[in-house]
């Protein structure tokens, strides 16, 4: 159970960290990240791979990723 409830705490804040590097510059000069789904996919496989997110969670979120695209 602690474990389960520490890899969910830890994929939560790794996520958004996993976004990918792909960036371009807004009109107002701010960046704007905007990584493609091939990319989020990765970055989502190598967090379960490294084992920053469990089969559950990684399944859950694959999902997630492609019903949105």
């Amino acid at each position: 159970m602690k474990r389960t409830m520490r890899s969910g705490i830890l994929a939560i804040a790794i996520l958004p960290l996993l976004s990918g590097c792909v960036a371009s510059i807004g009109s107002d000069g701010q960046h704007v990240h905007n990584p493609t789904l091939g990319q989020q996919l990765v970055d989502l496989k190598t967090a379960h791979d490294n084992g920053a997110i469990n089969d559950d969670e990684y399944r859950a979120q694959r999902e997630k990723l492609l019903e949105a695209k």
